[in-house]
């Protein structure tokens, strides 16, 4: 392999790499990340039926899960 592709990688996951970070750090100064009680609305608005629901999800999936054998 020769060093001119090296570079080039390396060249362009830097850049990639710093388009990351730039959006990263927009998002953070902006408030993209400011939602505290997103997680917290949604437990204590939960109902009964709803947790039911997801149990009963869970519970089908862990079946069917093992229930499938690969032939």
């Amino acid at each position: 392999m020769s060093s001119s592709v090296i570079v080039m990688m390396l060249s362009v996951s830097i850049f990639l790499g710093a388009i990351g970070l730039f959006a990263f750090l927009w998002a953070v100064k902006n408030g993209q990340f400011d939602d505290e009680e997103k997680f917290l609305n949604g437990a204590k608005f939960d109902g009964i039926d709803e947790l039911n629901d997801a149990v009963n999800l869970e519970k089908k999936k862990e079946t069917l899960k093992n229930n499938y054998r690969p032939e």
